[in-house]
């Protein structure tokens, strides 16, 4: 497994009116109670960790990304990149992983260095494209699923909290099926309820 560690902090607002669907099949969110919802997707008022000084307000934006605690829940950190801000920004800090202060404190990454995004098609309404290189197929095993997970909860805190934020995968542009925490495969747009590791539920 990949460990990079840092600062475990939770931030951002989640909604929590979801449309019901099973897994692994659903082509729509289904509800997470809240005890199920991600630290951090469900603090109002809160603040992740900021790894960086001050951004320059004219060029730069606060944004967060989503990396993982040693229990392997969410530990939403921010990141400062160019405004306007695209997905792809936010998707590169994320596979930049943790800084060395961060990995000091024990928080780490699922995603190996040598993943990069790739340019994908605009959202087709609540659905989100990410496109990855092939390293990011070849990660195995539990890795898999916390990369998707990683992936998925950075989208949705990207699109402004929102769980019904669909996420479709891609390997160099070609749809691509991808492991959830039931442990199927699934090549559909898959939801933050569907990928939250059951070892985090109660």
């Amino acid at each position: 497994m990949v460990k990079r560690r840092g600062a475990l902090c939770a931030v951002f607002v989640g909604a929590l009116a979801l449309a019901a669907c099973g897994i692994p099949t659903q082509q729509q969110p289904s509800t997470i109670s809240p005890s199920r919802v991600p630290l951090g997707l469900a603090s109002p008022g809160g603040s992740g960790t900021t790894n960086n000084t001050q951004p320059n307000a004219k060029s730069e934006a606060q944004v967060t990304i989503c990396l993982l605690t040693a229990d392997n829940t969410l530990a939403p950190v921010h990141r400062f990149v160019p405004v306007p801000a695209p997905l792809n920004s936010i998707i590169t800090a994320l596979l930049a992983g943790p800084t060395q202060a961060d990995e000091n404190d024990g928080v780490y990454t699922a995603i190996p260095s040598d993943v990069a995004v790739l340019p994908a098609a605009p959202p087709q309404g609540s659905v989100v494209t990410v496109n990855f290189n092939d390293a990011f197929g070849q990660i195995t095993g539990a890795d898999a699923e916390l990369a998707v997970y990683q992936v998925v909860a950075t989208v949705v805190t990207a699109q402004d909290n929102k769980l019904d934020t669909g996420v479709l995968f891609e390997i160099d542009g070609i749809p691509t099926s991808v492991p959830v925490s039931s442990g199927a495969q699934v090549s559909r747009p898959v939801y933050l309820s569907q990928v939250i590791p059951s070892s985090t539920t109660n």
